[in-house]
């Protein structure tokens, strides 16, 4: 019954893979991945997950998709996590809530740290043999300085750390504590992810607002990386021997402005020319917030993302190219990519 999978480092047995948000931007993509190397996967998904990214990556390979089994479940809810895990080996945990409203905070803390720490004490208690853990940059931290971050950082307390950032550090910290407890896992913290997805979330939708005649840029930089990178960078570390440690996912640095330029050249449309400063930005957030007290409707510039897209930070996905050989894809090339898919989508 068992499978046998030849990584290229040496063979791994494994019953069965969960994989948790398996509906996402990366966790579509990761899926792809494991079932097209022979990999048997459970799927766990809530009932009313789109499909959509799924059905991109599958579209082309529809007699992958039937090996995949679906469970419905919920990492917030620690029975069907229990029921999704029988006769599991290993374990993927992509699920997690992104948001910077205000609104979304409650949510957040339940779905990335409580649901992570239900992740791990299920796999403690079914002896998983090893989790790969799904962070963030953002759970690195965030103090200011223009120095470059790795793994080596300490949380430090910043008002430059978002919400989002927080539960994901506090996320973090459970994996952490299962290692203390006897659990194998490793920690993956990716940073802007770069794919096809839904282009209504994620970073997919970067490309609907430059589409739709984005006007404005900032001074911003930060970490980015292709979806295919983050998805091989993970089964090659499950695969590994490697074991309690974590990896900074991050291709190349680049300021905002390059990226939306770049997306605005390959989908022909004109590219952001008004600068929004501090000024600018602490205006647009503001009528925001009181649009969203007075309306309800959920703001589309908080404090947060003005306060990130107008940072600098800079890190560092050294480690993992030093320990693993592995090699980014060119931001450059991936943007081009996504952008063919995004016109595609928008004829069809």
């Amino acid at each position: 019954m068992e499978s046998t999978v030849n990584s290229g480092f040496f063979p791994i047995f494994v019953v069965m893979i969960l994989l948790t948000g398996s509906t996402g931007l990366l966790g579509s993509r990761l899926l792809f991945d494991l079932v097209s190397k022979g990999y048997k996967v459970r799927a766990m998904r809530r009932e009313k997950s789109r499909m959509n990214c799924v059905d991109y990556y599958f579209s082309s390979h529809p007699e992958l998709l039937q090996k995949v089994e679906w469970v419905n479940g919920d990492v917030t809810d620690i029975f069907s996590l229990e029921a999704a895990l029988e006769n599991v080996t290993q374990v993927y945990h992509c699920a997690a809530r992104v948001s910077f409203q205000p609104s979304d905070r409650d949510i957040m803390h339940n779905v990335n740290v409580e649901g992570t720490a239900n992740v791990v004490n299920a796999c403690l208690d079914k002896k998983i043999t090893k989790l790969c853990f799904v962070s963030s940059i953002a759970a690195l931290g965030r103090t200011g300085t223009e120095s470059t971050i790795d793994e080596t950082a300490s949380w430090k307390t910043s008002k430059l750390n978002s919400f989002y950032a927080v539960s994901k550090y506090g996320a973090e910290r459970e994996v952490w504590r299962g290692i203390a407890e006897g659990l194998n896992a490793v920690i993956v913290n990716p940073g802007v992810i770069i794919g096809p997805g839904n282009w209504k979330t994620d970073s997919s939708m970067l490309f609907r607002q430059v589409a739709k005649g984005l006007k404005f840029y900032t001074a911003g930089v930060t970490g980015f990386v292709d979806v295919k990178d983050v998805s091989l960078a993970m089964i090659a570390l499950m695969e590994s021997t490697v074991m309690n440690e974590r990896f900074v996912l991050v291709g190349e640095n680049k300021p905002f402005r390059d990226v939306m330029d770049r997306i605005a050249d390959k989908l022909g449309k004109s590219r952001p020319g008004i600068y929004a400063g501090p000024l600018l930005s602490s205006f647009a957030w503001k009528v925001e917030f009181l649009k969203w007290k007075f309306t309800g409707s959920k703001p589309v510039i908080t404090k947060e993302t003005a306060r990130s897209a107008a940072g600098k930070f800079y890190y560092s996905g050294e480690k993992i190219k030093k320990m693993l050989a592995f090699n980014f894809t060119p931001i450059e090339n991936t943007i081009d990519q996504v952008a063919e898919v995004f016109l595609a989508d928008q004829k069809a």
